[in-house]
């Protein structure tokens, strides 16, 4: 009996304190505290009064290389974008960096705003290159190549000189350079603590209307039929996950009263097996960067390589000297620009695709 009564009374022991263990927790029953090295590795972002912000430098000189290999395909060589994406780059002066309001932005007859005009702290560029560039594989650059990549931008905009090195120790400085740097208001109250004067008031004068309500809006023009699939069925490019389901652009527009239509949540179909001239031609797509602008069966940017192999189907020595020397007309006005890859990457890319670009 008395070994008996010892193991009931070590049980309950044991659940006591587990409760008292359970009751400690924050969350009892769900996973664990998070380490202090996991934290670090989602906590990336860079504030405006610079917390959190790496130690490291990154010259004007370097970012110009990053920025040839892995963004003017985008967003220009000299940050004026083309016709897919905003200019980044353009519209200040320096009497804009001397007085840190841009002129441009109070004119109505300005024909277009840019990145550069509006962002009022370079901790914000910093951060969105950072944590978002390049857009087909983010949070691969360097802290050096944010930082230089960050230098060749403010070049570009005239804010820092040729041959400036952008630093931890000296980022504070050019931000009392920011052509905008005025023009951030905090009246919206959505800064959680004092850093920027500590405004109390809430970020929405919003009421519940009760009375003489405004009545309902009007829709008076529709997407013309023309434009509507223009890029392309939206339905099939949302994810088959989360609240958002675009609207089937195959199919004329839904008038008022019509019932809505739903996108099937539909798996897509498992891929086949790759072979191997295809996985070599893939990942050589990969590594220059060629996905950036053109989809395997899609258009991003440029044409997607199924439908460059429709029509250039078995012409391997214009695609290779294509490949190298860039160009422009053949699908569009946006221009491909040439790339520095040995002829033979860019033959076996060539060969890909004028047998049909398969997976």
């Amino acid at each position: 009996m008395s070994s008996f009564r010892n193991a009931v009374l070590a049980v309950a022991w044991l659940a006591v304190a587990g409760l008292a263990a359970a009751q400690g927790q924050k969350f009892p029953g769900v996973g664990r505290e998070a380490t202090p090295k996991e934290v670090a590795k989602w906590d990336i972002d860079v504030r405006p009064d610079f917390k959190g912000l790496p130690a490291g430098s990154g010259s004007v000189a370097k970012g110009q290389d990053v920025w040839e290999a892995k963004c003017a395909h985008c967003h220009g060589v000299f940050g004026e974008s083309n016709e897919v994406f905003s200019p980044l780059i353009g519209g200040t002066t320096a009497e804009d960096i001397k007085t840190g309001r841009v002129a441009n932005l109070r004119r109505a007859d300005y024909p277009g705003r840019t990145t550069i005009m509006k962002v009022p702290t370079v901790s914000t560029l910093w951060d969105y290159i950072n944590r978002a560039m390049p857009w087909t594989n983010p949070k691969t650059l360097t802290t050096e190549e944010v930082y230089a990549v960050t230098a060749f931008m403010l070049n570009l905009a005239n804010i820092v000189p040729d041959n400036f090195v952008l630093s931890d120790k000296n980022i504070a400085e050019v931000q009392a350079r920011m052509p905008n740097r005025n023009g951030m208001t905090t009246a919206h109250a959505m800064w959680p603590g004092n850093e920027f004067g500590g405004v109390k008031k809430v970020d929405t004068n919003n009421k519940i209307c009760m009375k003489d309500c405004t009545p309902e809006p009007k829709v008076a023009s529709y997407l013309p039929d023309f434009a509507r699939n223009a890029h392309g069925n939206l339905q099939e490019q949302n994810r088959i996950i989360g609240p958002q389901r675009g609207a089937d652009t195959t199919q004329p527009e839904r008038k008022a009263g019509q019932p809505m239509t739903v996108a099937s949540a539909t798996p897509s179909a498992a891929a086949k097996p790759e072979k191997s001239e295809s996985k070599a031609a893939i990942a050589l797509l990969n590594k220059y960067s060629c996905t950036a602008c053109h989809g395997v069966d899609k258009k991003i940017v440029g044409p997607g390589f199924h439908e460059i192999a429709k029509k250039q189907a078995g012409k391997v020595a214009y695609l290779t000297e294509k490949i190298k020397v860039g160009g422009v007309g053949v699908y569009g006005q946006i221009p491909m620009p040439a790339q520095s890859l040995p002829d033979s990457d860019a033959k076996l890319i060539a060969e890909w695709i004028s047998k049909g670009a398969s997976k």
